[in-house]
């Protein structure tokens, strides 16, 4: 039988694009492990897609894994299936232009394709004690990555 685990992340950006952060919070079986980081010249949306990256990446064996995002741009392209029908453009829009964050959305395919996954779409900022742990991990990431330049 897989491992049910429940993986919560958020991504933020101080100035869109800026320096970004993302946070993670795993769960399974009563234990929690929470994970950030941060780069330079980045964006919100990529930092969303690197915490579920970096979320999944954590997992040793193929489970079972509900993901909480408040990022509709990740949550949507698994629930509306856009990403196989970019996968199946060669990553390009109905409009043929290029799928912005390709390499990411190749990646998180990649890993969400070796587990079974469920995406839950949660309201950000509210009152989801986890997403508003992952916010404050995110958001504590860019101030300390901030603070070494």
């Amino acid at each position: 039988m897989m491992k049910k685990v429940t993986l919560y992340t958020d991504g933020a950006c101080s100035v869109n694009p800026g320096v970004g952060g993302w946070g993670a919070v795993l769960m399974y079986n009563g234990f929690e492990k929470r994970i950030s980081g941060a780069q330079a010249d980045t964006t919100n949306n990529r930092m969303e897609m690197t915490a579920v990256i970096e979320g999944l990446k954590c997992l040793k064996e193929r489970c079972e894994v509900t993901i909480y995002s408040d990022s509709a741009y990740v949550v949507n392209a698994f629930v509306n299936n856009w990403i196989n029908m970019w996968e199946k453009k060669e990553y390009k829009k109905a409009d043929n232009k290029p799928v912005l964050n390709a390499d990411l959305w190749k990646e998180l395919k990649s890993l969400v394709e070796a587990h079974s996954v469920k995406f839950v779409k949660v309201k950000g900022h509210a009152d989801n004690e986890y997403n508003n742990i992952c916010d404050k991990l995110a958001t504590d990431a860019v101030k300390n990555f901030k603070s070494q330049l």
